[in-house]
């Protein structure tokens, strides 16, 4: 298979996953990749049991129901991505907009499958700069930002070093998934009100996905643009 085919065949494999343990699968499901990221964008992806739970506003007990189940699919994708990419994972990070009926998996890969090409018209440095200034404030400055366009409408924002004192201390204390609830809607919430990403990618930004991985200290935004 070549490498469009391969990206079809995980897309697939993901939807029946999906289906599988949820009992309804998406609507679509679609893998792009560039640099060492592979993004499966998902689209129209909520059970019957999740849509009674939001319109009862229990997202907290959606989104970790959510987490616990998709989880335990990523250890079965991971082996799939490493058969048919012939490349290592090295992380795994998801979330989803409820609102919006979206989501993304993201899977950080050891050898970049396909360069990544930018967009001219784009200053990525001035992306980087805005994500940073809004780290600033809900935490800190990363350390180190890093951006990649993996498609036309998909950019990911990666940043290095980002977990205050206290955050360390309560995931040392056990509270990682209360502090994953609490950074997931507070910081989400001042991307979209008081980031100016818009003017930056020249369209309008229709999703934004945050994740994190605590043990290494980084996390991941993937915006996806009109």
């Amino acid at each position: 298979m070549n490498l469009q085919e391969k990206l079809k065949y995980i897309s697939s494999y993901t939807s029946k996953l999906l289906r599988n343990k949820f009992g309804r699968g998406p609507e679509s499901c679609f893998a792009v990749t560039a640099d060492c990221y592979l993004v499966l964008h998902i689209r129209g992806f909520i059970s019957p049991m999740e849509e009674v739970l939001l319109q009862e506003n229990q997202h907290i007990q959606v989104d970790h129901a959510r987490d616990v189940v998709i989880k335990s699919i990523l250890s079965e994708l991971k082996g799939v991505f490493q058969v048919t990419l012939e490349t290592e994972v090295r992380t795994f990070f998801h979330d989803w907009n409820f609102p919006n009926n979206t989501g993304v998996i993201i899977a950080e890969l050891e050898d970049s499958l396909l360069p990544m090409e930018k967009n001219g018209e784009i200053d990525f440095s001035l992306l980087e700069s805005e994500v940073a200034r809004i780290s600033l404030l809900v935490e800190k400055p990363p350390e180190e930002t890093l951006s990649f366009q993996i498609s036309p409408r998909l950019f990911i924002v990666k940043r290095e070093g980002i977990l205050v004192p206290i955050e360390k201390a309560l995931i040392e204390s056990g509270f990682e998934k209360e502090l994953h609830f609490t950074k997931d809607e507070l910081e989400k919430s001042y991307l979209h009100r008081y980031g100016k990403f818009d003017q930056i990618f020249q369209r309008e930004v229709i999703d934004i996905f945050v994740d994190w991985n605590f043990k290494n200290d980084n996390s991941l935004i993937c915006f996806n643009i009109k």
